[in-house]
């Protein structure tokens, strides 16, 4: 005779639905904790909720293009300033033209307006210049010329200094140039020069004079060395006068320069390298290196090639002239030495950049200069007072929509609305967590557009809820008890789910990707919350459900717990009947 068994195995599918919810209320309390951490309670606003500012650029012709402003180069010009501030599109910054010279950028509050202000005006016109020497920020006294002095400046004889390392300032560091050719591994191609100390007094004082050129180098123009001298990077003023004159500088003439912080000015060669030349750039934090914060350029196939030439030449000079320059809008903001040519076709901006600094670099030389130059014109606050109001009778009828529903479920469904209910609290929560999280992670603005992809979302959420518990009841009509109806009824209903949400999904994606402005935000809220229903149906609901089927309030068919056979019709279950074996009596 066979032992009995002590134990039976869970049904197939059936898991460990305690570690599936202690899962989720870890990622909601993990969400939340972000949430706290970041000091972002709400979510952002679009500008049609929470106002903003509103300035109008008008075009230029740049130099040596008197004809540049047409309709084709406007939406050029508007095409890239949206990417430039609104990569994703959902930032809810808007860029329109208007009339035949004129854009109109639209900024929401709670985005930085004055770096939204850099970006779309910003041209972006870079260039990989040699130089020729460099000296620190301050101006030069003029030196008195002596017959000698001019003779040996003219030979060159100064030239037993240009070994001497480049004096920068240690308090301003400025982020070198290193070549990449495998992802983010680093050669020691290029090498930041030595930074000076700086003086008690806060500013940093030449130890030498300006470097002169190596022997057999290129030779500094009078005029340049004089412009040189009375250069004054340390100044504002000094730095924006020396960056529009280097800016309008034509490619194949020496300019003269200042860094982005003021401490060093440059006389550099003509471009070698240009701004068109670059294919991309993105920011990456490198951890391998622990350079921190990088920004990682490709060059075109032309590009690669000038860039190695270049390098090639700078690699046989003396300091400083085997430098070169990276010249961002006529402001050096790199000058990496160069030991050897670097080909490959790509190199990597690093030095003390921080996150925000290395994104707005890379974004600025992926997206390119823009075809003219523009000024700001005018600027305007723009209030929130019609969104407000709309956002207000928009809530107003969402409550009432969900009221509704939730009426209906608890009519239907009784017991079981308490778990549509409680699947539809996880799900809101996740979804205002991960909207909150997204205002500083990638500037995502809620707007009505998107108010209203997240209400439609409630109507999906339920539909997946109603399908499971619909396949549940067919399985308690055709006999079962509960616990094999929850675990039966789950392959079919997750199948129709699935397809459900992934045509919901694939809708969202489209719309994204063909559409603008507003219809973005709508576009992505669906999409998100598409994903998330998902979610919480599959590591929320369904193993909700199975605990709840062990329970005798729902296994037993309660009148009120919307399973009850009876009032589903259920058939009776087909049962075998034992008979007792049959003895023959004897007479």
């Amino acid at each position: 005779m066979a032992a009995p068994k002590k134990g039976r195995r869970a049904p197939a599918g059936q898991g460990h639905p305690v570690r599936t919810l202690l899962l989720v209320l870890i990622a909601m309390a993990g969400l939340i904790g972000g949430m706290f951490y970041s000091g972002t309670l709400a979510p952002r606003l679009g500008i049609d909720l929470a106002g903003g500012t509103s300035f109008t650029l008008q075009a230029e012709n740049m130099p040596g293009r008197p004809n540049a402003i047409n309709e084709t180069n406007m939406k050029t010009a508007a095409d890239i300033m949206d990417r430039r501030v609104n990569g994703l599109g959902v930032s809810e910054t808007e860029v329109q033209t208007q009339g035949t010279n004129h854009i109109i950028v639209n900024i929401p509050r709670g985005t930085n307006a004055k770096q939204a202000r850099q970006q779309v005006g910003t041209t972006a016109q870079l260039g990989f210049r040699p130089v020729l020497t460099t000296t620190v920020g301050t101006k030069t006294p003029e030196p008195k010329p002596s017959p000698s002095q001019s003779g040996k400046n003219a030979k060159g004889k100064s030239g037993q200094q240009a070994g001497s390392t480049q004096q920068h300032a240690s308090s301003s560091p400025k982020p070198d140039a290193k070549p990449s050719t495998q992802g983010r591994a680093v050669t020691d191609s290029l090498k930041k020069a030595p930074s000076a100390k700086p003086t008690p007094s806060g500013s940093a004082k030449p130890s030498t004079p300006p470097t002169p050129p190596a022997p057999g180098g290129d030779q500094i123009p009078p005029a340049l060395q004089k412009q040189l001298n009375a250069l004054d990077c340390s100044t504002k003023q000094g730095r924006a006068a020396a960056g529009e004159q280097a800016a309008a500088a034509k490619p194949s003439d020496p300019v003269v320069a200042c860094n982005t912080e003021g401490t060093q000015k440059y006389v550099l060669g003509p471009v070698a390298v240009e701004g068109t030349d670059v294919k991309g750039a993105k920011a990456v934090f490198d951890s391998q290196q622990g350079q921190g914060w990088i920004v990682e350029m490709d060059f075109t196939s032309d590009g690669g090639k000038k860039f190695a030439d270049i390098t090639g030449k700078l690699a046989t000079k003396a300091q400083p002239q085997n430098q070169f320059a990276i010249v961002l809008d006529g402001a050096v903001v790199s000058d990496p030495s160069v030991e050897k040519a670097i080909a490959g076709g790509s190199a990597t901006i690093s030095g003390h950049f921080t996150q925000q600094s290395a994104q707005d670099l890379g974004n600025m030389l992926s997206y390119g200069a823009l075809p003219l130059s523009f000024k700001i014109v005018d600027e305007t606050s723009v209030t929130a007072a019609l969104g407000g109001e709309q956002l207000h009778a928009g809530l107003i009828a969402g409550a009432i929509g969900l009221g509704l529903v939730v009426i209906y479920l608890i009519a239907y469904y009784r017991g079981l609305a308490l778990v549509a209910l409680a699947s539809l609290c996880v799900s809101a929560i996740l979804t205002y967590a991960i909207m909150t999280l997204l205002g500083p992670a990638i500037q995502f603005a809620l707007n009505l557009p998107a108010v209203c992809g997240a209400i439609v979302a409630i109507g999906i959420t339920a539909d997946s809820f109603i399908v499971y518990f619909e396949r549940i009841r067919d399985e308690i009509r055709e006999g079962r008890t509960l616990r094999p109806a929850v675990e039966r009824g789950w392959p079919r209903a997750r199948r129709t789910i699935l397809v459900s949400d992934f045509v919901s999904f694939l809708a969202a994606a489209v719309l994204f990707a063909v559409t603008v402005g507003k219809v973005q935000g709508f576009a992505f809220t669906l999409g998100l919350t598409t994903v998330l229903d998902v979610v919480v149906v599959f590591l929320f609901t369904k193993p909700l459900m199975t605990l709840l089927a062990r329970r005798k309030f729902f296994a037993d068919g309660h009148p009120w717990s919307g399973l009850d056979p009876k009032r589903l019709g259920a058939k009776p279950p087909l049962r075998r009947r034992r008979t007792a074996p049959t003895q023959t009596k004897e007479a």
